[in-house]
């Protein structure tokens, strides 16, 4: 089942497991059963005095496995075969329970291995959502750390009809003790955050005790993985505070025109922007929210759990998110139908009716994407036109399953109390309503930067964007901008990357003429 590479490559990273381990999977006749036992089979024999298989597993999913430290209460379980983007998350999971050091921040770490209560999660995924490892890999983690966390991992593909009973139309989609717990990607503090836990009485005091920085950056999207090496190659005091490191990035499908990187996916360069960034001296204080900023000459900004930093001078690279429509019943309906992300949940979809607003690149590619998985993709657009690359358009007016519905003006999303039904919009020409039956309703119509912290402290532009002259300068001294969060006219990584290193130089420039004064 794994080609001849693949399984060097895996024999290579079993030889760090410390701890005999077992595979234990329930299987019945079916084929999936049979391509998992095939699985597990060579990744037994990849490491023979270290990993035992066997197939005597009670689980009512079937096919399933669990990963258990041989002797012990300590395990992982998935529910379908972890290939795809989850591949990564089952050679981690066979290491970790194997005895493998887990890669933690130890004080976060330790909260894990606090908690007193029992707790079992199951998360659905699919093997296209580049969201789900993450959450998977996570919950994975601390269950090794903490025996009486419980953790299984489902492929909804897989499962349909655990999917549809659960009503779950977005993945990841977490149940803690079989109630919904969490939609979207997370990591283990922002799990942690979730559960209840929050950042201890120790943690905040250390935020506070922090000495001044001189140049603290807020945001860990391009912007501010840029930022903060160009800071810290100068050699001076560098911090980064970041509610999640890579940003929007880590929502982003593919990306192919960050020159000198052919190709790659969201979450690989966020890894990457993130790795390079610890290659340097700076100071990383990730799932922290900031809430305030107080200018002065020496300036500070206050998180939401109450710490407060001090720096000589700040640089904003908060990114934007994704526009939501702010009609009735989109809020009502997230997660049950409406959706922001196509990759992660086009697939649960699959047959479905759906819409795609937004017929710009985002809405077509997404129309274009979720046509080969759904019975059919209904685009609307609010203006006369597609906005769209004619590349794309041209694609997208191939496909038989699609309709293109221009001058819409969508109004409404109706549900019947648990998930969407359809979608009510306004004809521009004749002022008409109409309403589409439908399962799905993909929200592609642009970004809205994350700057409503930041209320009348600094100058921003209508749209809400910070604004900034040639070198990053915003209406505060001191205060630097770059990437989505400004008044930037494109949008682009590599624009919010080169945006960064100029703030970064501005704020040293700065730097240096008030130490100067």
């Amino acid at each position: 089942m794994l080609d001849a590479g693949l399984k060097t490559q895996l024999k290579a990273y079993l030889e760090n497991i410390t701890q005999p381990i077992e595979l234990i999977a329930s299987l019945d006749e079916g084929a999936k059963s049979n391509e998992l036992r095939e699985l597990l089979t060579e990744i037994a024999e990849l490491s023979p005095a270290k990993i035992t298989f066997l197939d005597n597993g009670q689980s009512s999913r079937q096919p399933s496995f669990k990963i258990q430290r041989a002797g012990s209460d300590i395990a992982v379980e998935f529910a379908g075969i972890p290939l795809g983007h989850e591949f990564t998350s089952l050679v981690l999971a066979l290491l970790q329970v194997g005895g493998h050091a887990i890669k933690m921040d130890e004080m976060v770490a330790n909260q894990i291995r606090n908690l007193n209560e029992d707790y079992v999660f199951e998360t659905y995924y699919s093997l296209s959502c580049q969201n789900c490892p993450d959450v998977v890999q996570a919950l994975n983690a601390m269950s090794v750390l903490n025996p009486r966390i419980k953790h299984t991992s489902i492929d909804g593909a897989l499962f349909q009809d655990e999917v549809k009973q659960r009503e779950v139309m977005s993945v990841p989609a977490v149940f803690l003790n079989g109630e919904e717990f969490h939609y979207g990607r997370a990591n283990a503090e922002e799990l942690l955050a979730k559960l209840g836990t929050g950042d201890s009485e120790e943690q905040i005091a250390a935020l506070n005790e922090k000495e001044p920085y001189d140049v603290l950056v807020v945001g860990g999207g391009p912007a501010g993985a840029a930022a903060a090496i160009y800071a810290a190659r100068k050699g001076i005091r560098t911090g980064v505070v970041a509610e999640r490191f890579g940003g929007q990035v880590l929502d982003t499908m593919s990306i192919e025109n960050y020159i000198s990187v052919r190709e790659t996916d969201g979450p690989s360069f966020a890894g990457a922007l993130e790795a390079h960034v610890r290659d340097y001296d700076v100071d990383i204080m990730n799932v922290q929210r900031a809430e305030e900023l107080i200018p002065g000459k020496e300036i500070q900004l206050k998180l939401a759990n109450g710490a407060t930093l001090k720096t000589k001078s700040l640089i904003l690279a908060t990114g934007a998110r994704w526009r939501e429509l702010g009609v009735p019943g989109e809020a009502d309906y997230r997660n049950k139908g409406v959706a922001y992300c196509p990759h992660c949940d086009g697939p649960l979809y699959k047959g479905k009716d759906v819409a795609v607003i937004g017929g710009g690149n985002s809405g077509v590619e997404a129309a274009i994407d979720l046509a080969g998985l759904v019975n059919h993709v209904t685009l609307l657009e609010f203006g006369e036109a597609l906005r769209a690359d004619e590349v794309l358009q041209r694609k997208l007016h191939s496909l038989p399953n699609v309709t293109v519905i221009k001058m819409a003006q969508t109004t409404e999303v109706i549900g019947d109390g648990s998930k969407v039904t359809a979608l009510r919009y306004t004809d521009r020409t004749n002022q008409e309503t109409k309403d589409i039956p439908l399962d799905g309703i993909f929200v592609q119509i642009g970004l809205v930067p994350n700057n409503e912290w930041l209320g009348d402290v600094v100058k921003r532009s209508k749209h809400g964007e910070i604004e900034i002259d040639v070198r990053g300068q915003t209406s505060i001294p001191g205060v630097f901008a770059a990437g989505d969060a400004t008044t930037v006219p494109y949008k682009q990584i590599i624009i919010a990357a080169g945006q960064g290193a100029t703030a970064a130089l501005s704020a040293f420039d700065y730097l240096i003429r008030t130490s100067v004064e």
